[in-house]
């Protein structure tokens, strides 16, 4: 699993309106660990909803407070099954 392109990904929010999610690979990562920056898409100064963690093996950690454990499932869905663009 490698997304190394910034990518938007759809989702169901649970208590406020669903939205788009920009995913922001971190580039400069020289250990074992892929870490994701996640920002609202479409705002003049996006918020940063927090941080995807994956080890080695595929594990996934969510680190901030602003995503329920649904939303964080269905960002760790998108960044493992991206293919980027065909």
């Amino acid at each position: 699993m490698t997304m190394t392109t910034e990518a938007k990904a759809w989702i169901r929010r649970s208590k406020s309106a669903d939205e788009i999610v920009r995913i922001v690979p971190e580039t400069a990562n020289g250990n074992k660990i892929s870490t994701y920056h996640l920002f609202t898409a479409y705002e003049q100064e996006p918020e940063h909803l927090g941080m995807i963690l994956f080890d080695t093996q595929g594990y996934w950690i969510y680190d901030g407070s602003k995503l329920n454990v649904a939303e964080q499932e269905q960002l760790a869905k998108f960044i493992i099954h991206y293919k980027g663009a065909v």
